[in-house]
């Protein structure tokens, strides 16, 4: 699961817990969002503005 955080306003869309105020089920990979996703909390950027934080991989 990853974090990926708006340049704008700072919003942090995490994989693990989703948006379901949004409609994006926890689990929801950022890869799966819509193309036209926008920034839940300012729509001031598109998805492909967002900056990628963490990445965490599950080791067997």
């Amino acid at each position: 699961m990853a974090k990926y955080q708006c340049p704008d306003c700072g919003y942090i869309y995490d994989e693990a817990t989703g948006n379901e105020h949004e409609g994006y089920e926890p689990g929801t990979r950022f890869e799966d969002l819509s193309d036209d996703f926008a920034c839940p909390a300012c729509f001031v950027r598109d998805k492909e503005d967002f900056a990628l934080l963490e990445k965490s991989s599950l080791k067997k």
